[in-house]
């Protein structure tokens, strides 16, 4: 969808922070939640923090996670923004109008299914166990070998591949460019390892609404 600046905005993930089905907001939830959500009362467009681009652009400004670079660190868990049910300043059109609804919803079981709604549909929503290790990855195929556990984190799988004979899923993470390898990192495959392959979710957006 093309926002107020010629930039492309896409559902805000403002907008999805604060879903009731996940009802922690920036301190955690489930994806399914979130999706659910998506389903039923829509979202709006957005775009990255500061950007202008949608009608909800990102509010939470960039920080570093696990690195040190130019931003400041990342200071844990936070408040949840408010709902503010109002586009910015100058995009059109309204809130309402501008919601973007999935038509369905659903989880996907085994890797061999992974991949066939990868292949059709794109990316799926997954979440896995984080261990210490996992935060100083830079480059090959993760695979948990020692380090306390450190929580829950959700991540978009964009695909699969072999790298040096072990099977892996390509994956997208949320913390910037300068982590892992440029800010993607591959986890081992097939064998649900530290639960990648346990809560995975999917969906179809309605496209008469385009």
């Amino acid at each position: 969808m093309p926002g107020n600046s010629g930039q492309t905005a896409r559902p805000s993930e403002r907008s999805e922070t604060r879903v009731p089905a996940a009802p922690a907001g920036c301190n955690g939830g489930f994806p399914s939640g979130a999706w659910n959500f998506w389903t039923k009362q829509g979202l709006v467009s957005g775009g990255l923090y500061n950007s202008h681009v949608g009608c909800r652009p990102y509010s939470i400004p960039p920080c570093e996670h696990h690195v040190n670079g130019s931003r400041p660190p990342c200071t844990g868990e936070g408040d949840t923004p408010k709902c503010s049910k109002i586009c910015e300043p100058g995009y059109t059109p309204s809130y309402k109008e501008d919601k973007h609804f999935g038509c369905s919803s659903y989880s996907v079981s085994g890797s061999k299914e992974i991949m066939a709604e990868i292949y059709k549909n794109g990316p799926v929503e997954g979440a896995f166990s984080v261990y210490s290790d996992f935060l100083l990855y830079k480059s090959g195929v993760y695979q948990h070998v020692t380090g306390e556990m450190m929580g829950g984190h959700a991540i978009r799988i964009l695909g699969w591949g072999v790298e040096n004979g072990t099977p892996y899923w390509l994956v997208g993470n949320s913390w910037n460019t300068d982590w892992g390898d440029n800010g993607f990192f591959k986890i081992l495959r097939g064998e649900d390892h530290c639960g990648i392959e346990s809560e995975i979710v999917a969906g179809i957006p309605c496209t008469r609404q385009y």
